[in-house]
């Protein structure tokens, strides 16, 4: 799909900020944290067995819901191959002939997300408690089976997407943090905590780089923004499946047992879209199209529209039982 040449001026234009946004908003290797900062020490035979094994004792603990929702966040942060693939295909995005600025912050934005696919495989697999076969047939399933989440070659409506699912992904690291604290599991909660620490920085860039756009060109960002809320973002995990199932079969029973565990939950899509409109200011929005005037009371008027749809949702409480988590594990 051709985009307007406006679009990737503007792109160009921004792209003389990205040393900055890089700095501002990204850490460099050799201060940053890795998975092996919060996982038993392999090189160290005194203490490596014993604290595998409080990890074990201290995994049992967890409720199946919990599981569940674990295995699916691992998942959906080991996909990172087709992110990394689609973000490079967006028009301004140019990884041929050594690459532009965008390219190098995709690339750096993707070496950042991969430690958390890492660290949170690596505590699955040492807990003992999901099925890590059946784990790893979903995650090739899902990469295999790719997405589309709406936004074709636009930027503008990438950044959209990518503001939304970096604050979604910071919500559910975050409360899975707070939860696996409650059953006094420290490292857990600590891996997951920087985890989600890692989700702000980036939902602050990804948001940043849109807040640019609207003061360069408010009508078009506008019109991007409300395409993106009517369409619905779908959320990174939509196909997720497990195997000898059909794509996207698995999805509705993770999110079903993310919204009874309160890790996230159709209240937080709303309350996103609503602080994606505050730190927008899409109330303040000057010198709009009358398109973009009438997608911004769209916009507007969303999260109300959508708050009473929402109070008349049941969510089932049905446990359904994934081939990732043994039986044994069910509470």
């Amino acid at each position: 799909m051709a985009l307007d040449n406006i679009r990737l001026e503007v792109m160009q234009l921004l792209e003389k900020k990205i040393d900055a946004f890089i700095e501002k908003f990204l850490i460099p290797i050799d201060q940053v944290w890795q998975p092996t900062d919060f996982l038993p020490d392999s090189q160290n035979e005194d203490t490596f067995f014993d604290e595998v094994k409080e990890l074990r004792e201290l995994a049992k603990e967890l409720p199946y819901d919990f599981w569940v929702v674990l295995v699916g966040d691992t998942i959906t942060e080991e996909a990172l191959p087709t992110y990394e693939s689609w973000l490079m295909d967006v028009e301004g995005i140019n990884q041929q002939e050594g690459g532009n600025g965008w390219s190098r912050w995709t690339r750096f934005w993707t070496s950042e997300e991969n430690r958390h696919g890492d660290t949170l495989n690596k505590y699955l697999y040492l807990s003992g408690r999901v099925n890590m076969r059946e784990v790893e047939r979903t995650t090739q399933h899902l990469i295999n089976d790719g997405f589309d989440i709406g936004t074709d070659q636009d930027p503008y409506k990438n950044f959209v997407y990518t503001s939304f699912q970096e604050l979604a992904t910071y919500i559910s690291h975050n409360r899975v943090a707070k939860m696996a604290k409650q059953y006094s599991n420290k490292s857990l909660a600590k891996m997951c905590k920087i985890i989600a620490g890692d989700e702000m920085r980036h939902f602050n860039a990804y948001s940043e780089f849109v807040k640019n756009i609207f003061e360069v060109d408010p009508s078009q960002m506008m019109l991007a923004f409300s395409d993106m809320m009517k369409k619905k973002i779908v959320m990174p995990a939509h196909f997720l499946r497990e195997s000898g199932e059909s794509i996207g079969s698995a999805f509705e029973e993770f999110s079903y047992a993310a919204q009874r565990l309160g890790v996230y939950t159709s209240q937080d899509y709303i309350d996103i879209m609503q602080r994606l409109i505050d730190k927008w200011e899409i109330d303040k929005l000057l010198d709009l199209t009358d398109e973009a005037e009438r997608a911004r009371d769209f916009v507007m008027k969303l999260p109300a529209r959508m708050q009473r749809i929402n109070e008349r949702l049941v969510i089932p409480q049905d446990v359904f039982q994934f081939k990732w988590v043994e039986p044994a594990v069910v509470k």
